[in-house]
């Protein structure tokens, strides 16, 4: 316990003047302070009668959508998909290299997984985390099937990603963050497992565009997402808006340090 932690601990009477417990502050560091600001930003849920597509359950003013279930891998690996949204194109933007450690979060059917893992090769790896032990058996057998073998399957939880700390360099959600059930939660996972300077790429249905042909809940507006970011230690990097029907969101983890559990 450091200085600070143990004057917040004594009981009201016993504490020192105001000014000595700002010297304890002081004497922490700034690692301390942003651990005091991170814990205090960190934002409630609101649970309410919800729309049909959502659970209930809202966060930062917006509603969270049911998340898609293993029967749905097929529409993942639609043949459409490639004109529809440009998937191609989108992975051609994130600028992978070889020996780069890449997490493909509800990587589903694995569509993007094994396109992601041979531009990491040789030497990177991808892994491919997912809620559903059914989606990653789909997911398994394709990635097989294209004969990629740096593809690591973790089966995450709706709070924890169960990803390594501070190896990965690039993590990504393919229309999936707005499912997210712990949102706040799930990123401060994924910040962990990130280096210092490592990028975080959000890839969501345009919540502004009522001609993407998406449920309302599925889709995300810019200023939501930047929003539901800024109680993260995270820096927005760019956004691009040059797809069919998603925005990809890039944010680069700060070296202000991890947020605490």
């Amino acid at each position: 316990m450091n200085v600070f932690h143990f004057i917040r601990a004594l009981p009201a009477g016993l504490r020192p003047f105001p000014w000595i417990s700002w010297i304890g502050l002081m004497l922490c560091g700034p690692d301390l302070m942003a651990e005091e600001g991170a814990a205090a930003s960190k934002p409630s849920y609101e649970y309410r009668p919800g729309s049909p597509d959502g659970i209930g359950k809202w966060f930062m003013g917006r509603e969270i959508a049911h998340f898609m279930t293993h029967e749905g891998a097929p529409w993942l690996e639609r043949p459409e998909r490639e004109e529809e949204e440009q998937p191609t194109r989108m992975v051609a933007a994130l600028n992978l290299k070889p020996g780069q450690v890449v997490a493909d979060i509800g990587a589903g059917s694995g569509y993007l997984s094994w396109r992601m893992a041979r531009l990491v090769s040789p030497g990177g790896r991808v892994y491919a985390n997912d809620l559903q032990p059914e989606m990653l058996a789909i997911l398994r057998t394709n990635v097989a099937a294209h004969g990629v073998t740096n593809v690591v399957t973790i089966q995450g939880t709706v709070e924890d990603p169960h990803l390594p700390t501070n190896q990965v360099d690039l993590a990504i959600f393919v229309d999936v963050y707005h499912e997210c059930d712990f949102p706040f939660e799930i990123i401060r996972g994924v910040v962990q497992s990130l280096k210092v300077g490592g990028r975080l790429v959000l890839v969501e249905y345009r919540g502004e565009d009522d001609s993407v042909p998406i449920k309302r809940l599925h889709k995300m507006t810019a200023a939501q997402v930047r929003k539901e970011m800024t109680v993260h230690p995270l820096e927005w990097v760019e956004t691009i808006d040059t797809l069919p029907r998603q925005h990809v969101f890039i944010f680069r983890k700060t070296a202000s340090g991890l947020q605490p559990k």
